[in-house]
């Protein structure tokens, strides 16, 4: 067996490619050896003392290095742990036991279902009227605009002096810009909101919530925002997470692996007694993935 190995952007973490299937349906990420029961690779490679991380992928094998060990010296016990699981023809990932999901971590226990968070999701409230003039400014003039940026926007709901919008992509960073139009030309409404900040998320005031919170605020979100993507904080339960990727994260065919080799990494960091980082986004719906700003810098909507 010839196993190849390839770079990535983290210098801490190189792909080893073995010439054959790894792991059907991957990325399976672990960020410890007691995640790894379910895989006999990853236990190997974690009896290796300077090994962090290890991600199964369709192709390949990630493997994230602790930042002070040398990949010169690391990187031949790498490439025997991986050979000799390979040889002995063990399986990559064992069977899961009934009841156990199949993406790294636990399942929901029996009869703890997923919230339906679009249940949750806010209901007009005012008069037709006003929903009418809203509807008919969003689609008039700000819908043609945010698509000019690759965007997308929508009416949702007009709650008391709320108006609720479904964004996509660039519609996020135009927020402010949405919201001075709309109580131009509509002076009942006070406030504008992507539709998600009006769902109750009472995990977020937790300590957990406002860690979670601040790391996708302040480090992920700002990178996802490059290429249109913006992730949603839906609620934080108990040691469950839940997200949804939106704008070019939603459909894109990289959605996964982001989200296990960077987001829920970062979140972990932040917040340890996290166990599960949930994904709830429809991806099947996803209609901008890969969003490219425009190059002329400047607003459609000034």
């Amino acid at each position: 067996m010839f196993i190849q190995t390839q770079t990535t952007t983290d210098p801490d973490t190189m792909e080893f490619v073995p010439g054959r299937e790894v792991l059907a349906g991957g990325p399976m990420a672990f960020h410890a050896p007691e995640e790894a029961a379910r895989s006999p690779l990853a236990q190997r490679l974690f009896e290796l003392d300077e090994v962090r991380g290890i991600t199964l992928n369709s192709d390949n094998v990630a493997v994230t290095k602790a930042p002070n060990a040398e990949w010169l010296t690391l990187k031949p016990h790498v490439l025997a742990a991986i050979m000799q699981h390979f040889t002995e023809g063990r399986p990559v990932l064992e069977q899961a036991p009934e009841g156990a999901s199949g993406n790294g971590t636990a399942a929901p226990s029996q009869g703890e279902e997923m919230p339906d968070f679009d249940a949750l999701a806010p209901t007009s409230n005012v008069d037709q009227d006003l929903i009418d003039e809203a509807r008919e400014l969003i689609e008039t003039r700000i819908q043609p605009a945010i698509e000019q940026t690759g965007g997308e926007i929508a009416f949702h709901s007009f709650v008391d002096s709320t108006l609720n919008l479904v964004l996509s992509g660039s519609a996020y960073s135009m927020l402010p810009q949405i919201e001075t139009m709309m109580k131009h030309y509509v002076p009942e409404i006070e406030k504008v909101q992507d539709y998600m900040d009006a769902i109750p998320k009472p995990g977020l005031e937790t300590e957990t919530g406002k860690r979670v919170r601040q790391v996708l605020d302040e480090r992920i979100n700002p990178a996802v925002a490059g290429h249109g993507g913006h992730i949603s904080l839906l609620d934080v339960r108990g040691s469950r997470v839940f997200l949804r990727l939106e704008g070019g994260c939603q459909g894109c065919g990289m959605a996964s692996v982001t989200l296990k080799q960077g987001v829920e990494a970062e979140i972990k960091r932040a917040a340890p007694e996290i166990q599960e980082i949930l994904d709830v986004t429809d991806h099947a719906s996803g209609t901008n993935p890969y969003f490219q700003p425009t190059g002329s810098g400047e607003s459609p909507m000034a």
